[in-house]
């Protein structure tokens, strides 16, 4: 498993990361032999970055993460997301403080590499509204966050590039955070690559142009569309649902069919749309790891496959490009 920088941290991870949400399932749905057998493969693979969150099974993921770790005593990046909203900001951070140790106590860890902000961003928020401003996320949040930077809770701090998407380039382009979890895949590729004005998804407006000038560490997630880029229909049995859509302007019918568009080059290439959607999320080179959701060690050892034959080549990258924003 090759490696790359995370941004200008100084650390280095591997290119295929471990995803422990509900998508995949294994770390909430799964039998804990199961579990421990994947995350040892990984390791094996060369995995070293597992991502989780406090929403994932209502802690679960945290959970049993942080149990099988435990149990195999090995020395990977861990990092895990907490969702919050202005209410919790309101009272001088003691919510935030709570809920991270509460993640930190079901992990049973005292530190964490990576924390992120799970939530959307706007550039105002209203009565109600549960996602952050750009003035909160700038404001208290990344106060609070640096706090445990300093105390060594954390080592690197983020958040989910998701919501209106001005505002998040806002976040990005201040140089504040360390990491970003970007929208990144073949059905839309706009962090990464201009997209004509009729493209019906949200515009992630190359979000990873400003995150590298940053010299943010970005990790891709949605890299196969929450299954969409499977290639086939039926889910796996402990894998979750679709999980809604995170940006506008789609839903998972129609990155289904605009899945189906790329099907020709795939098959052209002899490999699966699922292969086709990983090594083209690895032509990003700014790209520090592809998030892959895993029901099963066999979709662990799949994904570590399509890295292995590398990145696909500049010339079939802008075909895709081209047949998914038509």
């Amino acid at each position: 498993m090759r490696q790359r920088p995370l941004g200008s941290s100084g650390l280095t991870v591997s290119e295929i990361g471990f995803g422990c949400g509900n998508v995949g399932g294994l770390l909430i749905r799964g039998e804990r032999s199961e579990q421990q057998r994947a995350v040892e493969r990984a390791i094996e693979l060369g995995i070293t970055y597992f991502d989780t969150a406090a929403q994932y099974g209502d802690g679960v993921s945290e959970q049993n993460l942080g149990g099988v770790l435990r149990e195999l005593r090995t020395d990977v990046l861990v990092g895990t997301k907490l969702g919050l909203t202005p209410g919790d900001l309101a009272d001088g951070g003691k919510r935030v403080r709570e809920l991270f140790q509460v993640s930190l106590d079901r992990l049973g860890r005292e530190s964490v590499d990576l924390l992120y902000y799970h939530g959307r961003i706007r550039e105002d928020g209203g009565p109600g509204d549960r996602a952050l401003s750009v003035s909160q996320v700038l404001g208290p949040l990344l106060d609070i966050f640096r706090e445990f930077q300093h105390d060594g809770r954390t080592r690197l701090i983020g958040f989910t590039g998701l919501g209106e998407t001005p505002a998040v380039l806002e976040a990005v382009r201040s140089g504040s955070f360390d990491v970003l979890h970007c929208y990144f895949s073949a059905l839309n590729p706009s962090a990464a690559h201009s997209v004509p004005a009729g493209f019906a998804p949200q515009n992630m407006d190359r979000m990873i142009d400003y995150a590298a000038s940053a010299g943010m560490g970005v990790l891709a997630i949605r890299i196969l569309g929450a299954g969409a880029l499977a290639g086939e229909r039926e889910r796996h049995p402990i894998a979750g649902g679709t999980g809604g859509a995170l940006i506008s302007g789609t839903d998972y019918e129609s990155d289904l069919q605009r899945a189906e568009r790329l099907r020709p080059i795939a098959d052209e290439l002899g490999i699966s749309l699922a292969e086709l959607g990983i090594r083209f999320a690895l032509g990003e080179t700014r790209l520090a790891t592809a998030l892959v959701g895993i029901s099963s060690v066999d979709q662990l050892e799949f994904a570590a496959r399509a890295a292995a034959a590398g990145p696909l080549p500049p010339e079939v990258i802008d075909r895709v490009v081209r047949l998914a924003t038509a």
